[in-house]
């Protein structure tokens, strides 16, 4: 019974309720995983690290603190949430299992790290050929975004030092796949770092490329249909180099510092060399302009690169820097792709911008915390983050239509996953019913019905 008291009803709240269900919408993460065959992938991959006559299976485990993650939250005791609805994710180990599972790995070190990637890959390279239009090649080419992000640490653990933004912390390198203006994007590469290492680090930069690369089907690793793209942390000559090694099947758009040279150089560009940027739809751009550089500035660097600068006219109260020119924001990067107009690659090197989105999510999915002591646990908990953006972006990509794909993690929570459900057993099926006055329980039916209509792995 309720009472209308104020601008609320005031209800009578007991305890003990039966036959129901919080979180329902998970199950659309849960399918995520076995359509994938993420689930078989990374038992066969850890199986390894699991003790006789052990009751949990430890990629179980791995995935039931990625599911918890995906779904919100941000340590390995969150797991809890699982472990209290049997019925939708099976048994679910203790949090002093779970605890302890993750420092066996973390003491196994890259052994165990690789064996999480090596499931990973074999799960996104069935998503991908699942996905079919909604894959993230559709126009020929696989976009793969470098970029570090700050992680602040609230206490003194292992590694944390002060960062550039003088904060305290880490300072991981990330890598993120671009699904392009339908979709949102995921993780393929996550190399943690002390919170004072170098934002232009090469050997850093060549190693997340490698995990990356490590992640795509074989196919992307042929042909250059694979782009690398970084800002100008990436354009360090070490870096520029190992990417044009790998020229004849690999691309790359690298952001570049504006030096006094180029801007010396760019002053000295007459006007017609000068070509109008372009929009994402097309429109020429009012106000900024592109052109490529060429002689001296390119002497040292690798056969083939090429330097594009653009310039434009600052918003209203922005203040200019010292590179910046005649009044003009300058900005600059390098590529090795020929044959498009130089607004067109411009164009595709500013939609790096996206990256943000991606590291925007990945804070709120496990990142915005490293909640281990020792680099080696927190090395395995990286990986369960990008395990839980893996599933975030497969749900997506097989199960979401229209502006529901392009959802962050945040709304795809309150929206879908928090849905509550009636839990009924009839026979020997159990079945949830999403509750009907639940706005988007029609967006949980319709992803659930296609996830069922894709062929099941094996």
């Amino acid at each position: 019974m309720s009472k209308s008291i104020g601008l609320y009803p005031r209800v009578r709240v007991e305890g003990g309720g039966r036959g129901t269900v919080s979180q329902a919408g998970a199950v659309l993460l849960v399918e995520t995983v076995r359509k994938s065959g993420l689930g078989t992938a990374i038992s066969a991959a850890l199986a390894p690290w699991r003790k006789p006559r052990a009751v949990h299976d430890p990629g179980k485990a791995i995935l039931d603190v990625a599911l918890a993650v995906a779904l919100g939250g941000d340590c390995l005791a969150d797991v809890a949430m699982l472990r209290c609805q049997p019925a939708v994710f099976g048994p679910v180990a203790s949090d002093p299992t779970v605890s302890r599972l993750i420092d066996t790995l973390a003491h196994s070190g890259e052994k165990a790290l690789q064996a999480i990637r090596s499931a990973r890959a074999e799960a996104r390279c069935r998503v991908w050929s699942l996905a079919g239009k909604n894959a993230p090649d559709t126009d020929g080419q696989v976009t793969v975004d470098l970029d570090g992000v700050l992680v602040i640490a609230h206490s003194d653990k292992e590694d944390a030092a002060a960062t550039w933004k003088k904060t305290y912390g880490h300072h991981p390198l990330t890598a993120f796949v671009d699904h392009g203006p339908g979709g949102t994007g995921e993780p393929v590469a996550a190399l943690l770092r002390p919170g004072n290492a170098g934002s232009n680090t090469a050997a850093d930069h060549v190693t997340t490329a490698q995990l990356a690369l490590a992640q795509l089907p074989q196919k992307y690793r042929r042909g250059r249909q694979t782009l690398i793209r970084t800002d100008s942390a990436g354009g360090t000559h070490d870096f520029v180099s190992w990417l044009a090694k790998r020229g004849r099947w690999l691309s790359y758009s690298v952001g570049m510092v504006i030096t006094e040279a180029i801007h010396q150089h760019v002053l000295k560009i007459p006007g017609p060399a000068w070509t109008p940027a372009v929009e994402a739809d097309g429109q020429v751009r009012d106000g900024a302009w592109v052109a490529e550089l060429t002689g001296k500035l390119l002497v040292g660097w690798p056969s083939g690169m090429r330097l594009i600068v653009r310039k434009e006219r600052p918003h209203p109260g922005a203040q200019l820097r010292i590179t910046d020119a005649d009044g003009m924001r300058i900005t600059c990067f390098a590529t090795n792709t020929t044959g498009r107009p130089i607004a067109e690659l411009e164009l595709r090197h500013r939609l790096r911008a996206r990256a943000e989105d991606r590291i925007r999510a990945a804070r709120a999915t496990g990142l915005r915390n490293l909640p281990l002591h020792h680099t080696a646990q927190n090395k395995v908990w990286l990986e369960i983050v990008q395990i839980a953006l893996d599933l975030l972006a497969w749900m997506a990509m097989l199960a979401l239509t229209g502006k529901a794909r392009l959802w962050e993690p945040r709304r795809l929570r309150f929206r879908l996953f928090s849905a509550a459900a009636q839990l009924v057993t009839t026979g020997r099926r159990r079945i949830l019913r999403l509750a009907r006055h639940w706005p988007w329980s029609h967006e949980i039916m319709d992803a659930l019905e296609r996830l069922a209509l894709l062929p099941n792995p094996g």
